[in-house]
């Protein structure tokens, strides 16, 4: 049986599908590729005003490379002091390149929504904006709801990393909105990875007058090539992949340089450091004498690693689904990565996925079906609601 503040946020909520639509729409048509700054502060601008307009303030911490992290706290009046927040969380930038939303503006066809970030994540965003208006205006909720908006996921979270691991530790749970699965299913386990980017210097030499000469880096990335993919362990869930080369000089020069970028994933923290040192040896070692290869680490996300705390999180918001008729639900495990890595590893019992249901994401076919916003919303603002 629903209380009084339940009852009135699910009332609201079911009454908000167009205006939702209508900030979605805005922030899908705002260019916010995740190195476009000052698209990526754009689209902060749009929940900040549609926040305020609920009366709810927010706070911004400020980079000067990548979008701003936002965060926005609806504090309860009553309950004991020092109650630990409840934290909902999602990303603004998307993976397309600048002018995308211009070339491909948000449309809807039939019961699909289309655009750039659709679905990763701006449904997701949208969402968490009506959750914590909802609250904010009837309550209910028995301890703080904080959200954070932050502008770099898409290549590593490399300036919001920091600040999502400290409101991690302070919150007692975390719901990540990114795209939800179909029939109540989220996702209770997602792999981590490492972006590495290594570089290999040979020497050059004319490929027919003085091939001998010649210390071909090619050929160094080609026998690295194979050793990265050589570590691969799918049965373990360890993956590695060279999916970027480049190098050489002309056709008829031995190539003095190559470069390529490798994505390891993997699904516990000791996985991780085991693999990364093999890595290591790979990398250091001179396959082709006379080469030699630096390397950096460009990209990670830590895996959301499934818990008995998290396991337990799920259930309580597979109980709010059921509660409002979604009787077919599933804790997935995936092999994408998130920041809700991140905030799971800070101590913090999390669940991911919660978003809207959407698909073919990173894709220009990527859609939102867009009569899950309100469902969603509504089964995550129960989650809250009924937390014990």
């Amino acid at each position: 049986m629903r209380n009084n503040s339940e009852q009135k946020v699910l009332e609201w909520l079911g009454g908000q599908h167009g205006a939702m639509l209508a900030l979605l729409e805005t922030l899908v048509n705002t260019d916010s590729g995740s190195r476009d700054k000052a698209g990526v502060d754009a689209a902060g601008s749009h929940i900040r005003d549609f926040l305020k307009t609920h009366g709810i303030a927010t706070e911004v911490t400020p980079d000067e490379r990548f979008g701003d992290a936002i965060t926005a706290t609806v504090a309860q009046s009553s309950g004991p002091l020092g109650n630990r927040p409840i934290m909902l969380m999602g990303h603004r930038d998307t993976v397309f390149p600048k002018g995308e939303p211009t070339r491909r503006p948000f449309k809807i066809e039939g019961d699909r929504a289309y655009g750039p970030g659709v679905a990763d994540m701006k449904a997701g965003l949208v969402m968490n904006c009506f959750v914590l208006a909802a609250i904010k205006q009837f309550g209910g909720a028995p301890a703080p709801v904080m959200a954070l908006f932050t502008g770099d996921e898409e290549i590593g979270s490399p300036f919001s990393r920091p600040v999502i691991e400290a409101h991690a530790r302070a919150a007692r749970v975390c719901f990540n909105s990114e795209p939800g699965r179909a029939r109540g299913a989220a996702v209770t386990g997602r792999k981590g990875c490492m972006f590495i980017r290594f570089e290999i210097t040979g020497k050059a030499a004319h490929s027919g007058v003085n091939f001998e000469a010649g210390i071909s880096a090619i050929n160094e990335l080609a026998h690295k090539t194979l050793a990265l993919h050589a570590l691969s362990e799918p049965k373990n869930g360890i993956t590695l992949n060279v999916g970027v080369v480049s190098g050489g000089q002309t056709v008829n020069t031995i190539a003095p340089w190559a470069k390529g970028e490798v994505d390891l994933r993997f699904v516990t923290h000791e996985q991780r450091a085991a693999m990364f040192a093999k890595i290591e040896q790979i990398l250091a070692k001179s396959y082709v004498p006379g080469t030699s290869t630096t390397f950096e680490i460009i990209g990670e996300f830590l895996p959301l690693v499934e818990t008995p705390e998290g396991k337990a999180l799920y259930e309580h918001y597979a109980a709010a689904l059921q509660s409002l008729g979604i009787a077919e639900t599933a804790a997935l495990f995936t092999g994408g990565s998130a920041d809700s890595g991140f905030t799971s590893a800070a101590g913090t019992p999390t669940i991911c996925a919660v978003g809207p249901v959407g698909g073919r994401v990173h894709s220009p076919d990527e859609y939102l079906e867009i009569d899950t916003l309100v469902p969603r919303a509504k089964a995550l603002a129960l989650a809250v609601l009924r937390l014990p």
